[in-house]
């Protein structure tokens, strides 16, 4: 029984809110505006409910194109995560070699230093 005073106690809340920001004449105004528009839009798709269907398609279209779309870059991102895991080992091998070179020709340069000395 509980639950019931609960969801009633927001019903009325929810109303007797809604009458009290209606004093406010600028809400009032939008709320009359936005009620006109809706109208408005409910009547011309009662009287042309092909239109309706037409912009439903075309939305269901562009979203189905979003959808491939973000699907297709989400496989070239996956791939090329899989190329760079196949890379790392490869650039890591290559610097390993090109520091030991540099020490090599560092400890050469150093000898030959040395010997002229």
């Amino acid at each position: 029984m509980s639950k019931s005073k609960f969801w009633k106690g927001v019903l009325f809340g929810a109303i007797a809110g809604g009458a009290i920001s209606l004093l406010d004449r600028d809400t009032r105004k939008s709320v009359i505006e936005g009620c006109q528009k809706t109208t408005g839009k409910i009547t011309y798709y009662a009287k042309h409910p092909q239109e309706a269907a037409n912009q439903l398609k075309e939305s269901t279209r562009k979203i189905r194109n979003t959808i491939e779309e973000v699907g297709e870059e989400v496989v070239f991102i996956a791939e090329r995560i899989d190329e760079l895991k196949e890379m790392t080992p490869q650039v890591t091998d290559f610097v390993k070699e090109t520091k030991d070179t540099f020490i090599e020709k560092t400890d050469e340069t150093e000898a030959e230093i040395k010997q002229h000395v």
